[in-house]
């Protein structure tokens, strides 16, 4: 794959997570990840590990969400506010907020709605 197929297929990622389809999001990040390194392929495992954080806590499975998000946000803590194309300071900030309750919240009680992924212009 070259360089915009795989820019193509993180955008797709982006609208899926946006979707809620944190499963296909993975899937989608993950072809693209398998061919970075560096601080690219470090910034898309954190993202990587948001999408499977969010899918566990919406499967219910606590302990799953709690240890991927925080592997998440050491990595996504790294990278400046605005990166790739995507406004991370606030993303970093819904995702807090959103475990946060998540984690507190009841069994059997619902939690709030996932975050978003905000595109700013590059």
């Amino acid at each position: 794959m070259d360089l915009r197929a795989d820019e193509e297929r993180f955008e797709q990622g982006v609208e899926l997570f946006n979707a809620g389809r944190f499963f296909e999001c993975h899937e989608a990040w993950e072809e693209v990840w398998k061919r970075r390194s560096g601080q690219e392929k470090l910034f898309l495992q954190g993202m990587i590990q948001a999408a499977a954080a969010l899918l566990h806590a919406g499967r219910g499975n606590r302990a799953g969400a709690e240890s991927l998000y925080a592997k998440a946000r050491e990595k996504l803590e790294r990278f400046p506010g605005d990166y790739m194309g995507l406004a991370l300071s606030e993303f970093r900030e819904a995702l807090r907020e959103f475990f946060a309750k998540a984690l507190d919240a009841k069994s059997g009680e619902s939690i709030s709605a996932p975050p978003k992924l905000r595109r700013i212009r590059r």
